[in-house]
C-alpha cells in the first residue's frame, strides 16, 4: 500500500504537504485555542508535522493514518525529534474509513479529502470519531477567480470548474451540511510558492541520482512543465484553506 511514485519523489523534502507554511499552520492551532490532553485525528497525515508541532506547543496527543509509508517514517522520525513521540502515533494505512476507537477533540483532514470521496463524505466520516463538541478540520482548494474554461480549470490539476467553488460558496456549502464555520486559516502566495516550487530542486537532485531509473523520463517531463503550468495557473486561479466546522 502506497501513493503514487510521482509524490513520493516530488514531496519527499516536504515537512507540509499543502500549501501551509510552519507559521500558518502554528496559527491554526493559535486559532483552535487547544488545551493541553486534546486528543487528535488526522486522516491523510503526511510526514506529521501537524501533530508533532502541535503535541510539542499545545500538549496535544493524536494518531495520523497516511498511505504513503516514506512520510510515515518521516513522521515517525520528526516525532522523535521533536520529543513527542510518547504522545503521538503514525499508522501506515488507508485512512478511507478509518473510525478512532477513542472520541477525539479534534477530527482532520487537511488537503486529502479524496478518502471520503470528497468535502461531503470525508466530514461525514469524520464526524464518525467526533467527540459531542468537538471541532472538524478540512482543508480545500478553492477558487481565487473562476477559470475562464474546462481546459484552464484541467491545468490547475482540477477535473472540471465544479470541482471546487468560490470562498463564499464553500462557507456556505458547510452551512448546508448543518455545520457551523468556527475558524478558517488561507494559504497565501508564499504558502503556494513554497508547495510547488520545493518540487522542482527535489525532482532535479532525484533525477542527477537517479539517471537510468526507468521512471526518470517522467520526472523530467514533469520538472520541465511544472513551473510554467504552476505560474500561468495554479498560482492565479487557486486558493486552499483550512475550515474548523463545529455541528449545529
Amino acid at each position: 500500500m502506497d501513493i503514487p511514485r510521482i509524490f513520493n519523489i516530488t514531496e519527499s523534502a516536504h515537512r507540509i504537504h499543502n500549501p501551509f507554511t510552519p507559521e500558518k499552520l502554528a496559527t491554526l492551532g493559535a486559532a483552535l485555542r487547544l488545551e493541553p490532553g486534546t486528543r487528535v485525528l488526522d486522516l491523510g497525515s503526511g510526514s506529521g508535522e501537524m501533530l508533532c508541532t502541535w503535541a510539542r506547543d499545545h500538549g496535544i496527543s493524536g494518531t495520523g493514518i497516511d498511505m504513503s509509508q516514506l512520510f510515515t517514517e518521516q513522521a515517525k522520525l520528526r516525532a522523535e525529534e521533536l520529543g513527542v513521540a510518547d504522545r503521538v502515533e503514525f499508522i501506515h494505512g488507508d485512512a478511507a474509513g478509518f473510525v478512532a476507537d477513542e472520541k477525539v477533540g479534534v477530527a482532520a483532514c487537511l488537503g486529502a479529502t479524496w478518502i471520503g470521496g470528497g468535502a461531503v463524505g470525508t466530514i461525514e466520516l469524520l464526524s464518525q470519531s467526533l467527540r459531542s463538541g468537538g471541532a472538524i478540520l478540512i482543508g480545500e482548494p478553492y477558487w481565487l477567480q473562476l477559470p475562464p474554461t474546462e481546459d484552464v480549470a484541467k491545468r490547475c490539476l482540477a477535473g472540471a470548474i465544479s470541482d471546487f467553488l468560490m470562498l463564499p460558496e464553500l462557507l456556505a456549502s458547510f452551512g448546508d451540511l448543518d455545520y457551523d464555520v468556527v475558524e478558517m486559516v488561507l494559504a497565501d502566495q508564499d504558502g503556494w510558492d513554497r508547495y510547488e516550487a520545493a518540487k522542482w530542486l527535489t525532482m532535479r537532485r532525484w533525477l542527477e541520482a537517479n539517471p537510468d531509473d526507468d521512471f526518470a523520463k517522467d520526472v523530467r517531463a514533469k520538472l520541465t512543465s511544472e513551473p510554467k503550468r504552476y505560474a500561468a495557473y495554479t498560482r492565479k486561479y487557486l486558493g486552499w484553506g483550512v475550515f474548523a466546522l463545529m455541528a449545529r
